[in-house]
């Protein structure tokens, strides 16, 4: 009776969230509205025609504005999936890859081996995980990276007896709470340093402080709730999926781990492959040469390269699983299907930017934040400045973008308040990072609660009390440095 009851309360409070795209669209409506009310203005930019516009600080001037009708709003989601076509085509081309690694039973024979050698400690797999994800965060910056993690990865939480939440918690949390404290990360901290006019080497103390605030935090919060729902599998947020998810994760509802297939040689190769393809991603993508690295050359790959480096891994698992041609191409696509969904969601997420760079209100609104910090207290200045990114990257959730429109005309603020740049650049991260995590504008995270079915009013309630810990110790960690430092 009581589990009856609990699922029926759960199934209650899950209709009363609204859907993924809905939050979207909602947002998208109601900045077309503030594109009525909102001035339009735009600053000087280095370079108007770079891919990555640099605004000069002090040149916000007011522009003919431009209100977005319903036909505009219309339009957004198309747009915003056009102008998202490489991050789309990556989403569907890892989902033709997972299929293609899972029909070679790789997948279930290295959950099976992890299981068997865990069982019984499988709660190790909580912060060694975590902590691998969360130094990745820190020092690559890893978000869109994680994508492939979670149908990998989750399946093996659930088999040990959590949920989807566990699985959740320690890929997107633990990636996100390192980037928050981004030692080395070449998309944030490299790109605001530079733009900041400083070393990406300035505030590195006080990041590896916020790192060991956030790492542990992230740790426990997990593994507190991982404890709880293993005792009183009630608890679990997503207890009124249980049976679904155990169907959808890991395909059979008597899941056995003694039953899945041997870890053979030839699937360790597979695994092996595809652990490769990641580590060849890595090296892709990372700027080497600005880390003081020379000894092979910087490829500065992005999502057409890992895109095709993902396919060419496809197509070396098809060669060694022996799969004929054509159940490859009906794998391949049975696989892009699945995360059609994930894909969809990011370009309408991009909708919301493209109302407000159509509207001339992205400059206005980044006006209004540099009028906010000026001529503040030390002190006061870390603390609002956290703020202002807080609502910059709302609308902004790409960290490059946010950095390259934001960082020259911020920076300089920090001169009059009396502190480091770097603060402006910890407080940047540190805001983006956690908005990534609850933002409904951020396509990754909308995508990746699709992908899990999970409802994002679930994420929420699951995720708030921790972010609300990291801001607070965020806050105080600023505001503890301009007065110790400054």
């Amino acid at each position: 009776m009581k589990n009856t009851a609990v699922k029926k309360r759960r199934k209650r409070i899950q209709l009363k969230t609204p859907n993924s795209y809905v939050i979207i669209m909602a947002i998208i409506v109601f900045v077309a509205i503030l594109s009525w009310i909102i001035p339009g203005g735009a600053y000087d930019y280095v370079d108007p025609h770079a891919e990555k516009l640099e605004p000069i600080a002090g040149t916000f001037h007011h522009v003919a504005s431009n209100p977005q009708n319903l036909w505009d709003i219309l339009m957004a989601p198309i747009k915003g999936f056009m102008q998202s076509t490489d991050i789309i085509l990556y989403c569907l081309v890892i989902g033709g890859y997972l299929a293609i690694v899972k029909n070679s039973g790789a997948f279930d024979a290295a959950i099976g081996e992890t299981m068997k050698k865990l069982k019984g400690r499988e709660f190790l797999l909580i912060p060694i995980l975590m902590l691998i994800f969360s130094l990745a965060g820190a020092m690559f910056g890893i978000e869109e990276e994680t994508l492939p993690f979670f149908p990998v990865l989750i399946p093996v939480f659930i088999a040990a007896g959590y949920d989807s939440m566990v699985g959740l918690s320690v890929i997107k949390i633990g990636a996100a709470l390192g980037v928050m404290g981004s030692v080395a990360n070449p998309f944030a901290v490299a790109i605001a340093s530079k733009f900041a006019g400083i070393s990406m080497g300035d505030g590195i103390g006080i990041r590896l402080v916020l790192l060991a605030i956030y790492i542990p935090a992230g740790v426990i919060f997990t593994m507190h709730y991982a404890n709880k729902i293993k005792k009183d599998p009630t608890k679990s947020l997503v207890y009124h999926q249980r049976e679904e998810q155990r169907k959808f994760f890991l395909k059979d509802d008597n899941y056995d781990v003694e039953k899945l297939p041997e870890f053979t040689v030839k699937r360790k190769l597979i695994m092996g492959v595809f652990l490769a393809s990641f580590l060849v991603m890595i090296w892709g993508v990372l700027p080497w040469s600005d880390l003081g690295i020379t000894i092979w050359p910087t490829m500065g790959w992005w999502f057409s390269e890992l895109t095709a480096v993902f396919l060419a891994a496809s197509i070396i698992v098809g060669i060694i699983d022996k799969v004929k041609p054509g159940k490859f191409m009906d794998l391949f696509i049975g696989g892009a299907a699945e995360l059609l969904s994930v894909a969809i969601i990011i370009g309408v997420a991009r909708g919301v930017s493209i109302v407000m760079s159509d509207a001339s209100i992205t400059d206005t609104i980044l006006h209004y934040c540099e009028t906010a910090v000026a001529n503040m207290s030390s002190g006061l200045f870390a603390g609002i400045n956290y703020i202002v990114f807080l609502v910059l990257s709302f609308f902004i959730p790409s960290s490059s973008g946010l950095a390259t429109l934001s960082m020259s005309i911020m920076a300089p603020l920090a001169d009059f308040a009396g502190v480091g740049r770097e603060i402006v650049i910890i407080a940047y991260q540190s805001a983006n990072a956690m908005i990534s995590l609850i933002a409904p504008t951020c396509g990754l995270l909308m995508g990746v609660l699709a992908m899990t079915k999970t409802s994002f009013g679930t994420w929420i309630k699951f995720v708030w009390k921790l972010l609300l810990f990291a801001g607070i110790a965020t806050v105080v960690v600023l505001v503890v440095a301009c007065m110790v430092l400054y």
